[in-house]
């Protein structure tokens, strides 16, 4: 008997449209919109993500959270952006790319970042703001920011983190499921 196919798939509403989003808060602003269009269409948590080219205008690829749609528990919105981009950059490496996040990593998703060679990473809503509403986030410490610091990924942390954090209490709103508290 052969194992069943492991699909990650974007939601049907999701495209790539080709617009341009020259600063940090219009690209924070992206993956912010993304996470919010998960929640009202309830297609996953309410996470978004988009990887761009070190000052690109134009993302290579963006991702939702679909874990609870998916199954999957590890279809957190930053993973899927990077196998997106890795699949349409086809290449196994990040470098030259940097995240933009709608909410701090987790431990899996900055083990993820690690991995994938990104060398920048941009978040709005902070840890506190994702375990306020009832997610897990893993063992995060400040050795695993030094340990990616150390090798060349820099971080800005909080930015538009209101917007960010108004996504998650949207999720509670519209009785999203905590899936991992």
């Amino acid at each position: 008997m052969s194992p069943p196919p492991i699909q990650i798939a974007h939601p049907g509403w999701l495209t790539l449209d080709g617009r341009e989003f020259a600063t940090d808060g219009d690209k924070i602003r992206l993956a912010i919109d993304l996470a919010r269009k998960n929640v009202l269409r309830e297609t996953g948590g309410p996470f978004g993500a988009a990887i761009f080219p070190v000052d690109g205008r134009r993302p290579v690829a963006v991702g939702t959270n679909g874990v609870p749609r998916l199954h999957n528990s590890v279809a957190h919105a930053e993973p899927v952006a990077i196998m997106a981009a890795e699949a349409f950059l086809d290449t196994e490496s990040l470098h030259g790319h940097e995240l933009f996040v709608s909410a701090e990593p987790c431990a899996m998703c900055l083990g993820a970042i690690g991995w994938a060679g990104l060398e920048r990473v941009v978040y709005a809503a902070l840890r506190e703001d994702v375990e306020r509403i009832g997610f897990d986030e893993g063992p995060v410490f400040a050795g695993s920011y030094e340990y990616l610091v150390e090798r060349g990924v820099a971080f800005v942390r909080g930015l538009h983190r209101d917007e960010g954090a108004a996504v998650l209490d949207l999720y509670v709103e519209h009785g999203g499921p905590i899936y991992n508290g």
